[in-house]
Parts: C-alpha cells; structure tokens; sequence
C-alpha cells in the first residue's frame, strides 16, 4: 500500500516526499520490532549538534501513551539540556527553530517528511523542550512492505533542524513543590550562655533538604527587625523574655547552658529564572 500524500496539509502537518537525505542526523534501528517485544516505549537518540544547540530525536514505537496514542509512531525533536543545568538555554532566552523529521523509504531511496506548518517555527524554552508528531505514521503502513519504511526488520529516520530566532524573554522564576516533605532536626548546645559578649551568636551550618542552615541567638535580644526578599533570616525577635528564661525552675538555662533546637521542613524551592 504507497504511502498516502492525496491531503499533505492536515492537522497542522505537512507531510511531503524528499530524494535529499537529512542535513543533520539519521537514526537507524535495527530490529525495530525487539523494541515492542522487549517493552521499551521509548528511545532517546544521543545528541547531536544544530543551529548551535544539542539536539536528541526521541521514537516512541508504540505511541505516546501519555497523549493516548496507540496505532501510530510518535516522533519527536527534543532541545538537550545543558551540561550545568536543567535548562538548555540562558536564564530568561528560548529560541525558534523550523525542523522536519525524515522516515527513509528504503525502496525507493527517499524520504518521507513531516513539518507543521507554524511558519515562524516552534518554540523551545525551559518549559517546553520537545516538539514533533504524535501521530508520525500510522503503524499499519509503517509495516507495509510495499512502502520500504520497514524492510528485514529496520527502518531509518532523521531530522533537520534550522534556528531562525533568539530572544531574552526576561525574567522568571520557578516554585518546584516538595511532595511528603521531611522533617530535620538539628540541637545546638549553648554553654557559658550569660558570658557570650557577642551581639549575634550563630550555630554550626546543617544541611536540610539540600540547603545549608544555621540557627542565630542575640543573647541581649535585637532592637530592630526587618523581613524582605533579601533577607535570608526567619525567627522571632521577641522569642522568650529574659526574666522567663533565666529562672532556675522553668530549666531553660541550666548549670549556664542552654539547648536550642531546629525544625526544618522545606515545603517547596523557588529557583529565579529557571523558567
């Protein structure tokens, strides 16, 4: 059964045939049908260089379940992360970029081509690396030996990839929520507490959740307190009052020492310009 091109514009996609092999990468699979038998729903291709950016093709044999897709190949072009960072770009900067991804027709040496038709290209930022075809080709002619996309159990496919804008979207920031968040406990033990002449005692740092803390104690308490977006310090300038504190039957000061305990649970980390 040849491959139907009788409505190239659909659903956004412009399906066309090409004799000129992809400028960028090409993917074979050999035993492609293992990849079904073994359970892999998806294969990342190793990176490869365009436009100035990494670059990986992505196959899902299958079909992308998470889009519920199961009687198509879904095909996909995917911006790679950089090697210090979650995100591929500069804080603040996505790009633009037109692309096809290529199915080789090893009967008659061409190729089938899939790009949408958004003529300004796709957007690739920190929120959105990974563009292609849910629906590349159905599996039906896929395996159709007529069509040569499948022959002795191998297929080939490919990808080119133009960027055609850069821009500084400004600036972000990104609240990654912790789920079943832990509780941290540090105990600092404070001697010779009525001898301490600094105005600000600090703990030794602990780590809690990734990040490093340390208690802080104004012995003689601290006139004036401010909370701003700059400010890193939390607590209570007005914690207990010193006459409470120094009773002998209370046994928050005992023999001059005292016990001061942390209880950290981080709820969630906001990193600015991760977007």
């Amino acid at each position: 059964m040849a491959t139907n091109l009788s409505s190239p514009h659909q659903n956004g996609v412009f399906r066309s045939i090409s004799d000129t092999p992809p400028n960028h990468y090409s993917l074979k699979i050999e035993l492609f049908s293992q990849l079904t038998k073994n359970k892999i729903e998806r294969y990342t291709s190793t990176d490869f260089q365009a436009g100035g950016y990494k670059w990986k093709l992505v196959v899902h044999p299958d079909g992308n379940k998470d889009k519920g897709i199961t009687d198509h190949i879904s095909l996909y072009l995917v911006l790679v992360p950089g090697a210090s960072s979650n995100s591929p770009l500069p804080p603040g900067w996505e790009i633009r970029a037109l692309f096809r991804l290529y199915l080789l027709d090893q009967n008659n040496d061409t190729y089938l081509t899939l790009q949408d038709t958004a003529e300004k290209g796709r957007r690739f930022h920190g929120m959105k690396q990974e563009w292609g075809f849910d629906k590349f080709i159905p599996h039906t002619t896929f395996k159709d030996a007529d069509n040569g996309y499948l022959v002795n159990d191998t297929c080939v496919f490919g990808a080119e990839v133009y960027v055609c804008q850069e821009k500084h979207t400004g600036k972000g920031e990104c609240l990654s929520m912790i789920k079943d968040a832990i509780t941290y406990k540090n105990t600092w033990r404070i001697e010779n507490f009525n001898s301490l002449n600094q105005e600000c005692v600090d703990s030794i740092p602990f780590n809690a959740a990734d990040h490093k803390w340390k208690m802080q104690v104004y012995p003689k308490g601290k006139a004036n307190y401010w909370f701003s977006a700059s400010n890193t310090t939390c607590g209570w300038p007005r914690f207990v009052s010193h006459a409470y504190f120094n009773l002998s039957t209370v046994g928050l000061l005992v023999k001059n020492v005292c016990l001061v305990e942390a209880e950290v649970i981080v709820h969630g980390v906001a990193a600015a310009d991760a977007i």
